[in-house]
Formats: structure tokens, C-alpha cells, sequence
């Protein structure tokens, strides 16, 4: 496995910053941030550490000798939207950044794209599984054709109230990866998986890597902290951020000896990368920085840096 962790986080930072910091401070690799220039309403949205709009041979040139020089891989490129979202104007918006990320990424030589399923958040897992088998099987074979694999992320996205009450992500559990695998069993679709997500939904978040083994492409390392007293008021029913807090990992409840060593069960060796989300080190770049570092230090007893 290879330490790194997620650029979204340093959203200030050139691509040559991110890659400096990474390699002065002894990570492997980097996940780079792919979103369409311009302002995002959403946290850890609109950040672009790679502009793949009219990317050719030359820019990924350029970003491979930044990499090169810096000593530093790519993780893999991400971009995180709705893709499934009610106005099919959007969605399609969405959908086509997605392909433009997939051939940035085999320009790169890089093997995986995280992202989203999407969802519209007013409706059951049901009733969006028509726009999920109308979108992502042909997204899935755009990916096959490229070479590259897409990776979906494991965080319901339903945090604030324009999310309630379904969030806008269809694949938060394992009884809808196990739905979307059996759906498109292509060996180019599989997991960005992240155990925090599955802490605050009170899920077991070791046993789906023994299941899901063949489908972990890429990992997330964030930690979530459940507060059973704000739970005992609000209920399972309030909106998720009013009973848990995003924290660095060994800082809230995920048990990472143990969720790392399911990992080398199941024959896990790619990257693992730190997700900082912790709103208590979100201020200052530094602060932002030292929760890198931090992080690193943390995990490095599991996975070496």
C-alpha cells in the first residue's frame, strides 16, 4: 500500500506546490482534483489540480514531469458531482466531465477515476435505479474503452438540508454495491472506498473488504466521530452532521489497525489516501498542512509513508 492523500484540501496550491509538499513530506502518491474551473457552492468542490478541459498529449506531459520530478505518483484523478441529478441538463454536464476526466487519465498513464454514482435526493434507491442503469452503463463501457477503472466513493452525500433526505449518492452501502455490481459486472467498476462514511451510518465498515475485495480500487482515510449523546436527542432521522463529526484518522472511531488489516487480508496494495475534512484544522493552509502531517504520522503505523 502507498500513503498519500486527496489535493481537494489544498485548494490555494499549484499543482508543483502540491506536489513539492507531498514529496518534502514523504507521501507516495496524490489524488488529484479534476473540477471544471470556476466557483463551487460545496466544501472540497471546484478544486483543480488538473484542468482537463482540451487536455492533449502536452498538458499530460507537463503533469507527468511535475510528478517525475517530485518523485510523487497519482493516486488517481477525482471529481465528485451528481451525475444522476433530476435536471438531466445538469446531470449530462456532469456526465461529460466524468469522460473528459477518463481520457485525461489515460493520457496520464493513470489507472483510476474517482467519483460519484449521483442520486436525486427526493427519491428511493428504486425509483433512481432506471436513471442508474440509464447513465452508468454506458459510462462504465466510455471507461472499458479507455482502459481506466472508476472508482465510486462510499459517502451518501447527505450532510445539509438541499441533501435531505436521501443524499445524492446511490452507493452508501453494500446492499447497493452489491445491486450495481450485479447490474454492471464489469471489472472497470468497483470502489473509492471510505470507512467513515459506513461509521456514521452505523455499518461494519472491515466485513464488505472481505465481499467487495476484487472491486477496492482505490481508499479513502477519513475518520468520523458518532456523538451518542446528540444521537439520543436528534435521532437517526436529523440531518447526519447534527449527531456525527468528519475527523482525522485516529481521532474518531474508526479501529485503523484493524480496518488496515483487513486490507492486507483481502491482498490490498494500492493507495490509501488521507482525506482532511476535519473542520477543526480547516482554517489556515498551515493548519490544513499540520492535518496532513498529522494524519501521516498517525497512519504510517500501519501503512509506511
Amino acid at each position: 500500500m502507498k500513503l498519500g492523500f486527496v489535493s481537494a484540501i489544498l485548494p490555494e496550491l499549484s499543482l508543483e506546490d502540491v506536489t513539492a509538499f507531498a514529496a518534502a513530506e514523504g507521501f507516495a502518491c496524490v489524488e488529484l482534483m479534476c473540477w471544471p474551473k470556476g466557483r463551487a457552492e460545496r466544501r472540497y468542490a471546484g478544486v483543480t489540480h488538473v484542468d482537463v478541459e482540451g487536455f492533449d498529449r502536452a498538458a499530460a506531459d507537463r503533469v507527468n514531469n511535475v510528478m517525475r520530478q517530485a518523485g510523487v505518483a497519482v493516486s488517481g484523478l477525482g471529481y465528485y458531482p451528481n451525475p444522476l441529478a433530476p435536471d438531466r441538463s445538469e446531470a449530462e454536464v456532469y456526465v461529460e466531465h466524468i469522460k473528459k476526466v477518463i481520457r485525461a487519465a489515460e493520457l496520464l498513464g493513470v489507472e483510476v477515476v474517482n467519483t460519484f454514482v449521483g442520486r436525486d435526493w427526493t427519491r428511493s434507491v428504486d425509483e433512481n435505479w432506471p436513471r442508474f442503469k440509464e447513465v452508468w452503463p454506458p459510462l462504465v463501457k466510455f471507461a472499458e474503452e479507455h482502459g481506466r477503472r472508476i472508482g465510486i466513493e462510499n459517502c451518501p452525500m447527505l450532510f445539509t438540508d438541499d441533501e435531505w433526505p436521501g443524499g445524492k449518492n446511490l452507493a452508501h452501502c453494500p446492499a447497493v454495491w452489491r445491486r450495481m455490481f450485479d447490474e454492471i459486472p464489469s471489472r472497470s467498476f468497483g470502489l473509492n472506498y471510505d470507512p467513515s462514511h459506513l461509521v456514521w451510518q452505523q455499518i461494519d465498515y472491515v466485513g464488505p473488504l472481505y465481499e467487495f475485495r476484487e472491486r477496492i480500487f482505490h481508499v479513502h482515510a477519513k475518520d468520523a466521530k458518532l456523538n451518542r449523546r446528540q444521537l439520543d436527542d436528534v435521532g437517526i432521522l436529523a440531518t447526519p452532521l447534527k449527531w456525527h463529526t468528519p475527523k482525522l484518522p485516529g481521532l474518531g472511531d474508526v479501529d485503523w489497525g484493524k480496518f488496515i488489516s483487513a486490507l492486507t487480508d483481502v491482498g490490498y496494495q494500492g493507495p490509501v489516501c488521507i482525506e482532511v475534512e476535519d473542520r477543526a484544522f480547516e482554517g489556515e493552509l498551515e493548519s490544513r498542512k499540520r492535518a496532513l502531517r498529522q494524519s501521516r504520522d498517525f497512519l504510517s503505523q500501519y501503512v509506511p509513508a
